[in-house]
């Protein structure tokens, strides 16, 4: 039987705070995502890049809550500023 690595909004929230940032639990993947981009430093915009990239170039699958939340609320805050 073949099992698949799944992210859910749970898994989310707790990588968040894995890289320092406080979510509440019971969290939206949404929520997750807005209060992680909150008062976001250089030193967490780099945390929450890695973090994204690594769950995007990984092999879980992340249920469609989690990536429409990443896609419209992380990816935007973490694509650096025009100079």
């Amino acid at each position: 039987m073949m099992h698949a690595d799944l992210i859910d909004q749970e898994d989310l929230r707790e990588r968040l705070v894995a890289i320092g940032l406080s979510i509440p639990v019971g969290a939206s993947a949404e929520q997750a995502c807005e209060q992680a981009v909150r008062g976001l430093s250089a030193d967490r915009a780099l945390a929450l890049r890695r973090m994204v990239e690594e769950m995007l170039g990984g092999n879980a699958t992340l249920l469609p809550a989690v990536r429409e939340a990443i896609s419209r609320t992380l990816l935007p805050a973490l694509v650096p500023a025009p100079k």
